[in-house]
């Protein structure tokens, strides 16, 4: 059998070059059309829900956000496993679902959950990040002055540069879904009414 494709290969070299050169060719084109991802797309399906709270410290969150917010999502179908950060002002839980359940289905389970949730009245209402990859928090930073200028911007002021000018250039950058600010202090304006 394989003296024969020899032979037949040797007797006929200009149609057995053509039909090289046309599967290079085709070969070629193939390559081109490969779905081919710098980071591939690994990741499992989760939900992120951030909750902050400027008032509370760490132990507090986890015994007044994060812990209901964990009891409330630990029986949703599909879900796999949860994982929470509870830190100075902030509560991040990380729920984590099947491969085979679809994200928005998710979202939406969850979403039903966290309206059933009762948590401190010192925070604010939990709110899901946007769905993104895997890779979810990126980066984390810390707006501080420059030595010598300490005493020229309190944590009101170094908050109001974060919210309204760093927060809106960083969302205005291509790649960036969401930004989440915790920590320093809101600027409040008090209305006395006589």
């Amino acid at each position: 059998m394989l003296t024969k494709i020899i032979q037949f290969s040797v007797k006929n070299k200009l149609a057995i070059g053509i039909f090289m050169l046309l599967w290079v060719v085709y070969g070629t084109y193939e390559v081109t059309r490969l779905p081919i991802d710098a980071v591939p797309d690994i990741t499992n399906n989760q939900v992120q829900i951030i909750t902050t709270a400027p008032a509370l410290g760490a132990e507090d969150v986890e015994r007044l956000i994060t812990f209901p917010i964990e009891q409330a999502i630990s029986n949703i179908p599909k879900l796999k496993e949860s994982r929470s950060i509870s830190r100075f002002g902030l509560s991040v839980v990380t729920v984590v679902f099947d491969e085979k359940a679809d994200v928005y289905w998710a979202r939406q389970q969850v979403t039903e959950r966290l309206q059933q949730v009762a948590i401190d009245e010192n925070a604010n209402r939990p709110e899901m990040a946007p769905v993104t990859t895997g890779l979810g928090e990126i980066y984390q930073y810390v707006l501080k002055p420059q030595k010598g200028f300490e005493s020229k911007y309190s944590l009101a002021d170094l908050r109001t540069i974060q919210d309204w000018t760093v927060r809106r250039q960083l969302l205005g950058t291509p790649g960036i879904a969401d930004v989440a600010t915790f920590g320093g202090k809101l600027k409040q304006y008090e209305v006395a009414v006589n």
